[in-house]
């Protein structure tokens, strides 16, 4: 058999031991790393969730299986957001639930007891997206009833509520979201307890059924395409490679105060002018290049430089501004002189590199090797015609040519005719 197979396989059965240990990590971790467990865990289910349904397509087609496994990215930079998206959604489990495309597939496959039961498994899954889907709908706006006992209000007495018009359902979202006739309270609807609770199990069982899922997928592979020969330890993908490393996914970091003092709110206001001496870098330097024509990426790069910033002031403020009392004030002192540096410097810098072509004569010829001849800066009438600089002398003589004559140019100017070359050279230039 295929070695690949034997391969896709061996990481098979891999994220699904990380999935079982993730799991079982969120029951050990101590209370503040437990979140980033939970992330850990629901995105390892989705990986070996996601690797299970891409090996059984392949093996029902009898197709070679891929080179890489479906495995979760992990920011890197960004592991907080990602940390509350896979939370958010689960880790993107509800929508690796095989449909009913898939369903179809497996049915229409030769009848096989191992593969009926990954029918089973699948059926459940999808019996856990339905319930995940609809049990929101069971629930109604309803109006109390002012007259009932304490006991009895606490249990939702009182009648359904009044529904939009063309929206009969009383579950409808829309129904719940703006109650009619002075509704104030929200329950399932009468008579439907056990439906609720029906799907209400379902939904909370998404994860085990998952994990069972891909071991009847596992199990099918095992005996079709290795011969019942036990998969061996293969290479961990995805999510599975940070179970046990909480701390260093997501480590512990400073929370940003409820409310700022005065010191902190100054050392705040030093970051924000460090920002915004840096985002106007790309507006300087762009206007003495002369690339306004280019105003778009220029605002593009400023606007990357201003999130950036504000990125890394939102991350790494409270740490800095966390010591007491005035010691709070120090990085941000430290911040407002560094962006006063870059707000003054970043002008002449410019006009240096980017300099015009009269600065340029002056800087290479005019105040060095020309600076005691007729061709020094006070000696000459100069001017640019065409990318040209012609310099004439006063008091009479040969006309220098240079180019490229251009402004915003990093271009030293060179002579462009045999006269204007005599000349340097008469001078050393």
């Amino acid at each position: 058999m295929s070695s690949r197979w034997h391969r896709a396989i061996a990481e098979l059965s891999t994220q699904g031991d990380a999935a079982r240990a993730a799991a079982q990590r969120v029951q050990d971790v101590p209370s503040g790393q437990r979140t980033t467990a939970a992330a850990i865990a629901y995105a390892a289910e989705t990986d070996y969730l996601r690797s299970a349904s891409t090996l059984l397509r392949a093996h029902l087609t009898d197709r070679r299986p891929p080179r890489r496994l479906p495995g979760t990215r992990v920011w890197p930079c960004l592991r907080d957001v990602w940390k509350e998206r896979v939370l958010d959604r689960r880790g993107g489990l509800w929508r690796a639930i095989p449909r009913d495309a898939a369903l179809a597939q497996m049915r229409s496959a030769p009848s096989d007891p191992l593969l009926a039961a990954v029918i089973d498994q699948a059926e459940a899954l999808q019996a856990s997206l339905r319930g995940k889907r609809q049990l929101n709908r069971l629930y109604e706006s309803y109006i109390p009833d002012r007259t009932a006992s304490p006991a009895a209000s606490g249990l939702g007495s009182g009648r359904t509520a009044p529904t939009l018009p063309g929206f009969p359902d009383p579950g409808h979202p829309l129904n719940r979201a703006f109650p009619r006739g002075g509704a104030t309270g929200m329950r399932i609807q009468p008579g439907r307890e056990a439906e609720f609770n029906e799907l209400s199990s379902d939904r909370s069982a998404v994860s085990a059924r998952a994990l069972a899922f891909g071991d009847a997928v596992l199990a099918l592979l095992v005996e079709h395409r290795t011969q019942g020969a036990s998969p061996e330890s293969g290479r961990l993908r995805g999510a599975g490679r940070w179970v046990g490393r909480e701390q260093q996914l997501v480590p512990d970091r400073a929370k940003w105060p409820a409310k700022l003092n005065g010191y902190q709110g100054a050392a705040l206001a030093g970051f924000g002018w460090l920002v915004l001496a840096c985002t106007g870098l790309p507006l300087t330097f762009g206007q003495r290049a002369d690339l306004i024509s280019h105003y778009t990426l220029l605002f593009l790069a400023a606007g990357l430089i201003a999130c950036t910033g504000t990125a890394l002031i939102y991350r790494h403020g409270p740490k800095l501004i966390t010591a007491p009392g005035p010691r709070a004030l120090v990085p941000g002192i430290a911040a407002a002189v560094f962006a006063f540096t870059v707000w003054q410097g970043q002008g002449p810098v410019a006009d240096y590199y980017f300099a015009g072509p009269y600065d340029r004569y002056d800087r290479e010829y005019a105040n060095g090797c020309l600076a005691a001849s007729p061709y020094r800066h006070d000696a000459v009438r100069s001017m640019v015609d065409g990318g040209v600089l012609t310099v004439t002398p006063v008091e009479g003589g040969t006309t220098l040519r240079l180019g490229p004559a251009e402004d915003g140019s990093t271009h030293p100017l060179r002579p462009l005719d045999r006269a204007t070359r005599t000349v340097l050279d008469e001078y050393g230039c």
